[in-house]
């Protein structure tokens, strides 16, 4: 209170009976205070001290001498104020609820303390002005209480969060291992740890960041995120349950990665590896970026492009008489043809359909193609391997893709 207020303009020594009286009844108005709270929050659970004694009645009575001892000298708030409050705050937290109850329980406690204290301002011929004064200091003082158990409830939660971020990154570490051993045991505890039910099977991805300082996709505690990583991971339970594929495809718009195929729990590592493989080719332009790429609809790209030497060894053996074809332009030409009648099986009005072509021109060109590999067009093993390489130089964009 300013030096001029009301307040302050009353006699010291009738602050000092105000005082006297108000400690003198702080045991009593404890009670009663705690009494009340427990009547109107029949669900809350008292811890005691060593004494037996309830923790929040020393609370109360220590809140009160110290808003007695505060309007008294004049002086700050206490500093043992904060610090007490905080450490309200963070049982809250410890207890699983939120703030709204503690609140509610301060309002209570400031009520039933100012009734007593007009009280004591009558007895002792208080001026009302001053007692105004006293009435908005104790709404000040509850302000600092919220204040500060916010305070120490925010920092609690924080470190919570932190603790359960911690286990979960312990967890995924477990989970993408390769292991020797069974480590159902390891891993039930694990997850026990953070409150996640082990399934049956998962699926494994791996995503780039859009942007270095990008929001963590909103996947929900059942999907296990891991953000500490240049590259996040995620361990997605039971993949293809209903709503599953529509909650990862919402949670990760914008951003790229790939997610790999839904194996038995103990098997991530495996899930892992094809999505990591379809990162790397996602950064060398090989597939598309911008979306959570399924692995299972990449196949094709996932076998033949990581095994660019073996295909090109067997490219130049399987497709040397292109070679001899009369020019780049015409053998690039006779491969498609080629490749397109290898994947239809069909004559040539089939083949013509699926390059655009003129049926007379695809009857030339299968002539040719008939003169360069001879018998070898009639062997399945050099068939499936000429369409192995030629479906790796269209993924590669060497060749056109067929039509939709």
């Amino acid at each position: 209170m300013e030096a001029s207020s009301a307040w302050h303009d009353v006699p010291r020594e009738r602050i000092q009976r105000f005082a006297d009286r108000a400690l003198e009844q702080v045991p009593e108005l404890a009670r009663d205070i705690l009494a009340a709270i427990r009547r109107e929050y029949p669900g809350l659970a008292f811890i005691a001290d060593e004494s037996g004694e309830p923790k929040a009645l020393i609370a109360i009575r220590h809140a009160l001498e110290l808003f007695v001892e505060q309007m008294t000298t004049g002086s700050d708030r206490p500093r043992a104020l904060p610090e007490m409050f905080q450490d309200f705050g963070r049982g809250e937290v410890t207890q699983g609820r939120n703030l709204d109850s503690l609140q509610g329980i301060y309002r209570l406690g400031v009520r039933l303390s100012w009734r007593r204290m007009a009280e004591i301002g009558q007895q002792v011929d208080i001026p009302p002005a001053a007692m105004y004064e006293l009435a908005e200091s104790a709404f000040e003082y509850l302000d600092v209480m919220v204040a500060q158990s916010v305070r120490g409830y925010a920092e609690a939660v924080a470190r919570q969060a932190g603790e359960r971020l911690r286990l979960q990154r312990q967890l995924v570490e477990l989970l993408l291992a390769e292991h020797r051993t069974d480590p159902s045991a390891l891993l039930a505890d694990r997850a026990a740890g953070v409150g996640w039910k082990l399934p049956e099977r998962v699926a494994v991805a791996v995503l780039l960041r859009p942007a270095q300082e990008a929001v963590a996709p909103a996947v929900g505690d059942e999907v296990l995120l891991d953000m500490e990583g240049e590259q996040p991971r995620m361990v997605v339970p039971d993949p293809d349950a209903p709503g599953r594929a529509e909650l990862l495809h919402r949670a990760t718009a914008n951003w790229s990665g790939a997610i790999g195929p839904s194996v038995p729990l103990a098997e991530a590592a495996t899930s892992l590896r094809w999505a990591e493989a379809a990162v790397r080719m996602i950064d060398q332009g090989l597939l598309p970026q911008g979306r959570l790429l399924h692995c299972g609809e990449h196949v094709e790209a996932l076998v033949l492009l990581p095994s660019g030497e073996l295909i090109d060894d067997l490219a130049r053996r399987r497709l040397a008489h292109l070679g001899e074809a009369g020019g780049p332009a015409h053998a690039h030409r006779l491969a498609e043809t080629l490749l397109a009648w290898l994947e239809t099986r069909g004559g040539a009005p089939e083949v013509a359909d699926r390059l655009g072509v003129h049926p007379q021109t695809v009857r030339y060109r299968l002539r040719q193609l008939r003169e360069l590999w001879g018998e070898d067009l009639d062997d399945p093993d050099r068939r499936f391997e000429m369409e192995l390489v030629l479906r790796a130089r269209r993924l590669r964009g060497d060749l056109v893709p067929p039509p939709d």
